[in-house]
């Protein structure tokens, strides 16, 4: 039986844009992958080559066994596509547009109420509401209604959660997790780091280059060296000072606090703390703390420096 999704070195090229550099993976049956980057990571372009409205530069991509070149058309038959942009019909009616999605796919939102009710029953009460009126919550369960009414192998969610409320944000990721039971395969991409602890696998992604692959916990096992949380009244200053410490890997704002990347076997807090003393910082806390995604891809783009 054939993978849900294999990519192999697909390359695609804007002008002089490399949006996709030599990207290979695979996507199991049943399974939550999530590619998490900044905006201009490459991310839709890979979705969008997936789903086969672009053709890459080079390498090969199949869905469900199908080349995403010469099979687009039974591709197209077999995949749900849940856009970044909300792109349903804005003046037809809730009902309206997941009628007209099924009757695309030659059939009924009856034959397949069973998938799509723990969603569409949310937004039922508004059935007869434009889809254009909805709040943004409601306008994402109606596209993923929209993209599941013919019970596609695969779903690809591009950005499904930008730009939408946190409640609504926990609920849709509470969805996908219901959908996986269903078996389909899902490939969702985010730029929120906090949900890569929600897939299965995770690739992080910049400038077009997968930069690793695995569990979210291996990543985060791989982190090299400490990491210390310093939260101090004069933040700016406190920055300036521990991007230049002798010892520091890398240090960068997150949230309230700034995170200190240290790789040195002879580190001690005692060197540290005497440091920011020198430096005029009498009021500090500093914490050990473990690494999360978003310390696992700082740490990556410093191994991966921007290219031209």
């Amino acid at each position: 039986m054939p993978l849900p999704v294999v990519v192999e070195d697909v390359s695609k090229t804007y002008g002089k844009v490399k949006a996709l550099s030599n990207v290979s993976f695979e996507l199991n049956p049943g399974e939550l992958f999530g590619f998490i980057g900044p905006d201009g990571a490459g991310k839709t372009s890979l979705f969008r080559i997936l789903t086969t409205l672009l053709i890459p530069d080079s390498g090969t991509a199949h869905v469900n066994g199908l080349d995403v070149v010469k099979d687009y058309k039974a591709i197209r038959r077999i995949v749900g596509y849940m856009p970044g942009r909300f792109s349903l019909y804005q003046d037809l009616t809730v009902e309206e547009n997941l009628n007209f999605f099924a009757g695309i796919f030659k059939t009924t939102v009856k034959e397949n109420y069973d998938l799509i009710k723990d969603i569409y029953s949310q937004i039922e009460p508004f059935k007869d509401r434009p889809a254009g009126k909805l709040s943004g919550g409601m306008k994402q369960k109606l596209a993923l209604s929209c993209a599941l009414v013919h019970k596609p192998k695969v779903l690809f969610l591009d950005e499904p959660t930008t730009g939408v409320d946190a409640v609504s944000r926990v609920e849709f990721w509470e969805m996908l997790k219901r959908l996986q039971k269903q078996d389909i395969a899902i490939l969702v991409s985010t730029p929120y780091m906090d949900e890569a602890s929600l897939c299965d696998r995770v690739a992080l992604i910049q400038q077009g280059k997968i930069m690793d692959i695995d569990t979210p916990k291996a990543i985060t096992k791989r982190y090299p060296g400490q990491l210390y949380a310093i939260t101090s009244p004069n933040m700016y200053q406190v920055l300036l000072d521990l991007k230049a410490y002798p010892n520091s890997v890398s240090a960068y704002p997150f949230g309230d606090s700034v995170h200190l990347h240290i790789d040195d076997k002879l580190f001690t807090l005692d060197h540290l703390e005497s440091y920011l003393h020198q430096k005029g910082h009498n009021v500090f806390e500093i914490s050990k703390i473990d690494a999360g995604i978003e310390d696992c891809f700082m740490n990556l783009m410093e191994k991966h420096p921007a290219h031209g």
